[in-house]
C-alpha cells in the first residue's frame, strides 16, 4: 500500500484499508463479527463524506482516501484520475519528475486466466531480486527509464515515458487475474506501448536468468515479470500533510484471502486503535475515522457538533446503536 515518507506526529485520523471486501467468504465472515468498540465509536461520530466507486477501479478507495488526507492533489485542488495517483513521485526529492514503482512478481498462468503474485507473497530476497534488477536496468535505460534498487520487492523507475500512465494498484491486482487490470494509457499511448515491450523483454530475460533456476530448485515461484504502479508526476509539488494512522493487518489478510486471519485482525484492531480512538472521542478530542472497502470509503468525525448532530446522537442512544458490521457491509 502506498506510504509516502512524511514527518510523523500524533495522528487524529485512523484510516482502515480493507475494512470489508467483496469476496463472498468475507461477506459471510462479516455478519458474525462482534466489534463492540467500533460500534460505540461510530455512535460518537457523524458521517461527513462518502466516496462511492467501483471494485474494478484502478485506484482502491483507501488509496484515494489517503491521497486526500495527505493533500496529494492536483494544482486546482482536484483529485488525480483513476490509476493516476503519483505515489512514487510523492516519496521523491524530485516530485515533478515522472516516476513509478516496478514490482517484481510471478505471473501464474492457468487454464483461463493469468494471476499475479507480487514480490511480498514470493518471499523474495535481495539474493534473487538484485541480480534480476541488474539485468533489467540496462534495458530500461535504453528506453529512457532510470531504475534504482529500493528493495527486493520494490524498484524505483523515473523517466518522461512514465508521465500520464494509468495503472492498477497492487492492492487491486495482487492474487487476481491481471486481465481486468490491463489498461491502455490514453494520455500517453507511446509510453504505454514502451512499457508493455519492456515487460515482455523482462519476461524473456528473467526466464533465462540463473535466479530463475535457483528459485525453482528451492521450489519457490520464480520471478517472471514486473508490475508498474504509482506512476506519474506531481504537477505542483507542495509539502504533504502527515499521514493518518494506517493499520495493515486487515490488508495483509485480505490480500491472502485468509478471512479467518481477517476476522482476527479486526478483533485486534477493535481492541487496539479503535479503543484508543473511542477514548479520545469520549474525552472530546477531535478524531476522524475512515473505513475503506473495495468499492467505497466513508469518513466520520466528531467535530464540529451542531444542533442537528446532537439530535442525531440522541436518537441513536434512544434507538440503540446499530452493530458495526452493518456499516462495513456497505463499503
Amino acid at each position: 500500500m502506498p506510504a509516502p515518507h512524511m514527518a510523523s506526529e500524533p495522528a487524529s485520523h485512523l484510516l482502515v484499508p480493507f475494512a470489508s471486501a467483496s469476496d463472498p467468504a468475507c461477506r459471510a465472515a462479516l455478519a458474525g463479527l462482534q466489534l463492540p468498540r467500533l460500534t460505540a465509536l461510530l455512535a460518537e461520530l457523524q458521517p461527513v463524506h462518502t466516496d462511492t466507486g467501483s471494485e474494478h477501479s484502478l485506484s482502491a478507495p483507501h488509496e484515494r482516501a489517503l491521497a486526500q488526507a495527505i493533500g496529494l492533489l492536483r494544482a486546482d485542488g482536484s483529485a488525480y484520475g483513476d490509476g493516476l495517483i503519483p505515489w512514487a513521485a510523492a516519496g521523491s526529492t524530485e516530485p515533478h519528475v515522472p516516476q513509478a514503482w516496478f514490482t517484481p512478481c510471478h505471473f501464474q498462468v492457468g487454464m483461463e486466466q493469468v494471476t499475479l503474485l507480487p514480490g511480498e507473497q514470493l518471499g523474495l530476497s535481495d539474493e534473487h531480486a538484485r541480480p534480476l534488477f541488474d539485468a533489467l536496468a540496462p534495458y530500461g535505460a535504453e528506453d529512457g527509464i532510470a531504475l534504482r534498487y529500493g528493495s527486493a520487492t520494490r524498484w524505483h523507475a523515473s523517466g518522461e515515458v512514465l508521465r500520464g500512465i494509468a495503472c492498477a494498484s497492487l492492492d487491486r491486482v495482487g492474487g487476481r487475474s491481471v486481465e481486468a487490470w490491463m489498461t491502455d494509457s490514453a494520455a500517453n499511448p507511446a509510453g504505454g506501448l514502451l512499457l508493455k515491450r519492456l515487460q515482455s523483454e523482462a519476461q524473456m530475460l528473467f526466464y533465462t536468468h540463473a535466479a530463475h533456476d535457483a528459485r525453482e530448485a528451492l521450489r519457490l515461484h520464480p520471478v517472471n515479470g514486473f508490475w508498474v504502479s504509482g506512476a506519474g508526476a506531481i504537477d505542483h509539488p507542495t509539502p504533504l500533510r502527515p499521514a493518518p494512522t494506517l493499520p495493515d493487518g486487515l490488508r495483509q489478510a485480505a490480500l491472502q484471502a485468509d478471512w479467518t486471519a481477517w476476522q482476527q485482525a479486526w478483533i485486534a484492531l477493535d481492541a487496539g486503535e479503535i479503543a484508543q480512538w473511542l477514548e479520545r472521542a469520549r474525552r472530546g478530542e477531535p478524531v476522524t475515522l475512515t473505513l475503506c472497502g473495495e468499492r467505497a470509503a466513508q469518513r466520520f468525525t466528531n467535530a464540529p457538533r451542531g444542533a442537528g448532530a446532537r439530535i442525531g446522537r440522541l436518537f441513536k442512544n434512544l434507538l440503540g446503536n446499530a452493530p458495526a458490521w452493518k456499516t462495513l457491509e456497505t463499503l
